[in-house]
Parts: C-alpha cells; sequence; structure tokens
C-alpha cells in the first residue's frame, strides 16, 4: 500500500484538517519549522551511514550496463517524482528551481526514515521560503491524497486488463484477500471524489491540474521501468516488459495481498522464463535505487547541515 493510501483514513475522517495541520503550532510560537530541517538531515545522514556499511558497491558496479542510454533513462526514473512535484508547486505557489533540492530531500526522507516524514519537512520548507497567502498545509495534503486516488485509479483500469492473466496463472493469491484489496482501492479511489468538499481545500481547476500531473508520472513511471528492464535484458521484446511492469503496478498497490515482491518475481518467471536473468535484472533494479537513494541523502544531507552551519 502506498504512502497516501495508508494516510487517507486519518485524511478523511472528521475534523481530520484541524488534526494534522501543523500551523497551530507556528501561530503559537514555536516555529518548529526552524529546527525540522536540520534534524532531517541528521536523520538521512544517520540512516545513510547505517545502510552504506552493509552496501555491497563492488557487486552492484559489476552488474551494471556501461550504455549512457540507460543511465539516461535511470536518471530520469529516479528524478520523476520529484520533478513532478516541481510542476505541481512551481503552478501553485511559483517555488523556484531551488525548491527542486527540497523536494528530493522530501522523496529521499519518506523513502529512507518514515511514509510522510518528508512531507512534513516541505510543508516546513515551505513556510520558510515561499510566500503565499495562507497555509501550505493544504495544498502539500490535497496533492499526497490525489496521488493515492490517481494511483488506485490507474491500478482498477489496468487490473481490468491483468486480472485474467493473473487468475490463469493459478498463482498464490487468497481470493478473499484479493476482494478486500479491491474494496479497499475502490473506497479510497471514490470516497476522496464524493466527498470532496470536505477533504480538498485545493478549488477545482488546481485539483485537476494535481491529479493530471500526478496520472502523468505515473504512467510514464509504468514505461520507464519497462524501459530499464528491457536495457538490462534486451533479449526480451520491450512489449512484456511494459506487461510485467504495468503487473507490477497493479501488485504492488493491492494491500491485502502478501509477499509482493516474491509473487511479482512468480510472474516475471513464468512469463519470460530465464530464472536467474529476470532475478539479477530485479535485484539490479533494487539495489541501484537503494544506491541512488544513499548517495543522494548523503549530499543532501551534509549540504542542509552545511548551509544550517553558515545561517547560524
Amino acid at each position: 500500500m502506498s504512502h497516501a493510501d495508508a494516510l487517507s483514513p486519518l485524511i478523511h475522517a472528521p475534523g481530520a484538517g484541524a488534526m494534522l495541520d501543523p500551523t497551530p503550532l507556528v501561530r503559537s510560537g514555536r516555529n518548529w519549522t526552524a529546527w525540522f530541517g536540520p534534524v532531517i538531515s541528521f536523520a538521512i545522514l544517520a540512516v545513510v551511514f547505517v545502510q552504506i556499511g552493509s552496501f555491497d558497491f563492488h557487486k552492484l558496479i559489476a552488474m551494471l550496463p556501461r550504455t549512457p542510454l540507460f543511465w539516461l533513462v535511470f536518471a530520469v526514473t529516479y528524478s520523476l517524482t520529484p520533478l513532478c512535484d516541481w510542476v505541481i508547486f512551481n503552478r501553485l505557489w511559483s517555488i523556484p528551481t531551488g525548491g527542486l533540492s527540497a523536494l528530493f530531500r522530501k522523496r529521499i526522507s519518506n523513502e529512507l526514515l518514515l511514509g510522510y516524514v518528508g512531507d512534513v519537512y516541505f510543508y516546513a520548507w515551505a513556510r520558510r521560503h515561499v510566500t503565499m497567502a495562507g497555509s501550505p498545509f493544504g495544498a502539500v495534503k490535497d496533492s499526497a491524497i490525489l496521488s493515492g486516488v490517481m494511483g488506485n485509479v490507474v491500478t482498477l483500469a489496468m487490473l481490468l486488463f491483468t486480472l485474467p492473466l493473473l487468475s490463469s496463472l493459478r498463482l498464490a493469491m487468497d481470493g478473499r484477500a484479493l476482494g478486500i484489496s479491491l474494496t479497499i482501492l475502490v473506497v479510497t479511489s471514490f470516497g476522496p471524489i464524493l466527498f470532496s468538499r470536505k477533504v480538498f481545500s485545493l478549488p477545482w481547476p488546481e485539483r485537476r491540474m494535481v491529479a493530471a500531473v500526478h496520472l502523468a508520472r505515473i504512467i510514464a513511471n509504468v514505461l520507464l521501468y519497462a524501459t530499464l528492464w528491457h536495457l538490462l535484458l534486451p533479449d526480451v521484446a520491450l512489449s512484456w516488459w511494459f506487461m510485467l511492469s504495468t503487473l507490477r503496478l497493479v501488485l504492488s498497490r493491492l494491500p491485502m495481498v502478501p509477499n509482493k515482491d516474491v509473487l511479482f518475481a512468480g510472474v516475471a518467471v513464468f512469463l519470460v522464463g530465464r530464472e536467474l536473468e529476470i532475478a539479477q535484472v530485479l535485484a539490479v533494479i533494487a539495489s541501484l535505487l537503494l544506491a541512488a537513494h544513499l548517495l543522494v541523502g548523503l549530499i543532501l544531507g551534509l549540504s542542509g547541515l552545511v548551509k544550517q552551519r553558515r545561517q547560524a
């Protein structure tokens, strides 16, 4: 389940906006935005130093391709979420290009620390660096909810095409768990839409823009992962990788289905064959993403502490 899906029951609850909006802390004089950035920088560095010691960079380097096209596609894939977030908040707040570093730190915090810590960090950054009317909390909250909603909508649409295939594979998918998963997807997809006046803070034209950007990001992510896998194993037709990338999205967003990585690996081997090569491709991408998180987290953590020291 995505972070947005996990948070949505809290956000949709009566009075949730008042409960989750940290603006009263600022108004009461306890301006936590001044120290939250350095805390996040320290936390990122701590996680990086803990994980970097056990990471096998030599093994990863030996498995990586040498083609520039692979690295270009990987860079776009890795940067896609912060770039799309920048498009959204640039349209909403006219944030400068320098805001990209805050959005990369937002992603790193969500991935390496705890879900939605990055969103809280970005809220704190926005309060200190962006001039706007009112609180930025509503926009950050709405973007997170719409990201989850669009992900669920795309998953439901793709499930119509992939469910016959998944059923024919006779994999270890419990029918009751699958039914509950589909129910959760439907509720979390259409619940915010039905109660949009109570859930969302942004006006309809801005919500439509945010939803469109998230939809484009999700579709682009499916295509980019398929391209990365194809570049690692070019003997397999790109169309098969598109199918697998679609299945990966579907499986990743079914909340009650256990062992999703194992299940996806089983689907990939069944469709493509070549078990060892498939396992290596999936391992390379997973290891490369973690290595990128550690490297970017190290750079952003150090740069954040240096900037705070200069401002002190």
